[in-house]
């Protein structure tokens, strides 16, 4: 059985980010709140870069609009493709059960003329 990831709340962080920007000794209490160092340094690194969007939801961070957009225009494109080619297939098998039927093999692209002119 594996071992779970812990959530931490977002008041949990910013008290952990306090009491580590305070001055305190971290050592003391990190171990009060079982939180690697590292761990604490990316907290505070987040919560400098954007204090009012750091640690929003369950320790999912937010989707940039943008990326959003593209890859929706993205999964758009491919439905197209998708859609393209599936039709193509029904092409070709809607001409494999003709053959069937007629018992003619279809043309393979060949013009006519060629197939009349003398080999060299």
């Amino acid at each position: 059985m594996g071992l779970s990831r812990r959530k931490f709340t977002r008041e949990f962080k910013l008290d952990a980010i306090e009491r580590l920007e305070s001055g305190l000794r971290w050592r003391r209490w990190r171990g009060r709140l079982e939180v690697s160092p590292g761990l604490l340094q990316r907290w505070r690194q987040e919560f400098r870069e954007s204090p009012g969007a750091a640690f929003v939801g369950a320790g999912k961070r937010r989707q940039d609009p943008d990326r959003v957009a593209q890859l929706e225009r993205k999964i758009g494109q491919q439905t197209l493709e998708i859609d393209f080619l599936k039709g193509c297939l029904q092409r070709i098998e809607q001409q494999r059960q003709l053959q069937a039927v007629i018992g003619k093999p279809l043309s393979t692209g060949r013009s006519k003329t060629r197939e009349t002119e003398p080999q060299r």
